[in-house]
């Protein structure tokens, strides 16, 4: 089941190899080859704050019976939180475990705050056909008020909500320029079940308009949603 280890030869491996039509991998050490599937990721991301882990719970309800909804905090532990090279130890553990999930041949939904330098660079991006972000964003008054209002236990003191303002205004001003591009869905006034419609309406269409597509897309709904498939 791990795409970094043969299991033919046992070799293990950090920069996985696929075959160029995406339906095996390749072992760099005897060369044998395994059926694999080489399916697109979902990342649903955003600032803290937008909306993202209640919008996942009504995910896995929606779409449960043709994609995977998993939410990326739950592998935020100590043993994983190393800030080195954007948390890449994080990243790359999310991409292996999200690229195992879909050989049961249904793709992933993951949710969590990520952008494509964080991803797009690492060697098990090969894994996957394509990665399609959405970040949900807000309002920075509406948005400071909600980390204010969160549980103590959360630490969200002003300095570190101000820090949160400022990535969100970098996301605002850079999701197009991003390699892929980041779609954008403003939450502000909208309500969650409207914000998880918006989302599954852009996970399924997506989806059908396939990997190789990249124009406008827009989804009805309460949301302001900009970016491309």
């Amino acid at each position: 089941m791990n795409p970094l280890i043969c299991a033919h030869c046992g070799v293990l491996t950090e920069s996985p190899s696929v075959t160029p039509d995406g339906t095996a991998l390749r072992c760099v050490d005897c060369g044998r080859r395994r059926p694999f599937r080489r399916l697109p990721l979902y990342c649903v991301t955003g600032p803290s704050g937008t909306g993202k882990s209640t919008v996942a719970r009504l995910l896995v309800e929606a779409l449960s019976d043709r994609f995977v909804v998993l939410e990326q905090d739950v592998l935020w532990v100590d043993g994983l939180r190393d800030p080195a090279d954007e948390h890449r130890t994080f990243r790359s553990t999310w991409l292996r475990m999200a690229a195992m999930v879909q050989q049961n041949g249904r793709p992933v939904v993951l949710c969590g705050t990520v952008v494509p330098p964080e991803l797009e660079a690492l060697p098990e991006r090969a894994l996957f056909s394509k990665i399609h972000y959405l970040s949900l964003m807000c309002d920075p008054e509406v948005l400071a008020d909600r980390l204010r209002a969160r549980p103590a236990w959360r630490q969200w003191d002003e300095p570190r909500i101000v820090e949160m303002l400022d990535y969100t205004a970098w996301v605002a001003e850079t999701a197009h320029e991003m390699n892929p591009p980041v779609s954008l869905l403003d939450t502000t006034n909208a309500a969650v079940e409207s914000t998880a419609a918006d989302v599954q309406s852009w996970i399924e269409r997506t989806h059908v308009v396939g990997a190789s597509s990249a124009e406008a897309i827009t989804v009805p709904g309460t949301g302001n949603l900009t970016g491309h498939m």
